[in-house]
């Protein structure tokens, strides 16, 4: 248990359901007082990630009611496809949710930030792989890593700012077996907890050197050499 978040101020985008709910779930547990946005209904505030005047009034109520915060977590994510689905106003809406918001609520909260602040944004090993027709989620998860670095330097003494990279995560936590698990080299497929977990290290003390960084969490997937035909794999 990490018990330095008794009383911490703790805010979740996308917080209402998912990877979102679990990382909630974990900093209550740890005693932290938990800010959620989210379009999805939710014990604090309810809101759209893509509108700019939401996002300035859940800071407000947020700077309002606690006059800091200590952790900044950006999970809040949706997909509208890619180039066979997606129109250019889709696309757009999908950067505002995944890039535009987690720049903006950084900014609102900057003049804001604890001692010893930190800031989580969650991307995707789609950062670096992809399937057909992702482009919308590809482009925002790419986005939201690189912004991740260029805040570590902009915050740098004052915030630590790191990304998770998720690969396959069951939200609904189903146990699977057969090829979907053993294709992993870690021998199953991800849960929520794994993200929380690494979530709530990455916002601790004990990662206080580490900042600028991704950590990829996919069970050794994006490390995987695939030919066709080789060592049982087949393509077709």
């Amino acid at each position: 248990m990490f018990m330095e978040f008794k009383d911490k101020i703790v805010v979740v985008t996308g917080g209402a359901a998912g990877i979102g709910k679990t990382i909630v779930n974990e900093f209550l547990k740890a005693g932290a007082r938990v800010c959620i946005i989210d379009k999805k209904e939710n014990p604090y505030f309810v809101g759209d990630l893509a509108d700019e005047d939401a996002l300035k009034a859940f800071a407000d109520k947020v700077i309002r009611e606690y006059g800091r915060v200590d952790c900044l977590i950006n999970n809040g994510m949706l997909s509208k496809g890619g180039l066979k689905s997606c129109s250019y106003q889709d696309f757009n809406y999908v950067l505002r949710v995944g890039i535009s918001a987690p720049y903006m609520l950084t900014k609102l909260f900057m003049a804001h930030f604890g001692e010893g602040a930190s800031i989580v944004n969650i991307s995707s090993s789609r950062d670096r792989m992809s399937q057909p027709d992702t482009e919308s989620y590809s482009a925002a998860k790419g986005g939201i890593a690189a912004l991740t670095h260029a805040m570590a330097i902009s915050l740098a003494g004052k915030v630590r700012v790191n990304s998770i990279s998720p690969g396959w995560i069951d939200t609904d936590f189903k146990v699977y077996s057969g090829p979907d698990a053993t294709q992993h080299p870690a021998g199953r497929v991800g849960n929520p907890l794994d993200i929380a977990n690494m979530v709530l290290y990455l916002c601790s003390e004990k990662a206080g050197f580490i900042t600028g960084e991704n950590i990829c969490i996919d069970g050794g997937m994006t490390r995987q050499m695939i030919y066709h035909d080789d060592f049982g794999w087949t393509l077709g």
